[in-house]
């Protein structure tokens, strides 16, 4: 089961946190702090995987962001590369090319796609097509409710 994932720039600023075990604010703070400076002091060719604490911790980078995941000990690495990867997709596929300030705009999508490929730490859905369509469905009633509530009443 996934623990914890994290998204953050090469600067170290974090842009999108979900957590899938109960720690601490505290806690919080520390893990993104330590996985912030491990993974951005690490050079561009060595291995995604890497050992903290008791967990396995996988991270990629895309463009400017480091998407990081920390994995319990009997976990497959690979497995969690190819999540980080999925909802990468996901999230181009949606932005169309995604970008830092997509997710720092449209943070309630991000966590809407997550949301709807994960949880609990698990892959909910691994079909594309059933995760976009979903989302297709949430945007459609979005906007029907912003026009409902942008007529005026009687």
């Amino acid at each position: 089961m996934m623990r914890f994932l994290l998204l953050f720039s090469r600067q170290g600023k974090v842009r999108l946190q979900k957590w899938y075990a109960p720690i601490t604010e505290r806690e919080k703070k520390k893990v993104m702090r330590d996985m912030t400076m491990l993974v951005l002091a690490r050079k561009p060719r060595t291995s995604n995987f890497l050992s903290w604490r008791d967990l396995k911790i996988v991270y990629k980078r895309y463009a400017s962001l480091y998407f990081c995941c920390g994995l319990e000990d009997q976990d497959n690495e690979l497995l969690a590369l190819e999540v980080l990867h999925r909802y990468v997709e996901l999230l181009d596929k949606y932005f169309g090319n995604v970008c830092e300030l997509d997710i720092i705009f449209n943070f309630e999508k991000a966590y809407f796609i997550l949301d709807e490929f994960m949880m609990g730490g698990e892959i909910l859905e691994t079909s594309k097509s059933s995760v976009a369509r979903a989302i297709e469905a949430s945007d459609m009633l979005q906007e029907t409710m912003e026009e409902y509530m942008s007529k005026p009443a009687f």
